[in-house]
């Protein structure tokens, strides 16, 4: 894996809140690498997005339009049972 793409992610993982930090870091940590490229490019895509969306999709209050995007934040989902 390019090492300064990972370090760039690594770097937007870092969001406004802890709990933010720590689903969006978790996903980089344990599925990006086995992701395959239009996976990891929708996450890239998935940072974009301000805290408070990012936080209403992981909630489960609000859904993402990209179909993409929602296979992301279910599996984040999944992951840490929310």
């Amino acid at each position: 894996m390019n090492e300064a793409r990972l370090k760039r992610l690594r770097w937007r993982t870092r969001r406004g809140t802890r709990e933010l930090d720590a689903l969006f870091g978790g996903w980089l940590d344990e599925s990006f690498g086995s992701a395959d490229e239009a996976q990891q490019q929708a996450f890239d895509e998935l940072l974009d997005e301000q805290d408070p969306n990012l936080w209403d999709w992981v909630m489960g209050h609000a859904r993402p339009q990209r179909a993409d995007w929602q296979a992301i934040i279910d599996d984040i989902r999944a992951r840490h049972r929310l």
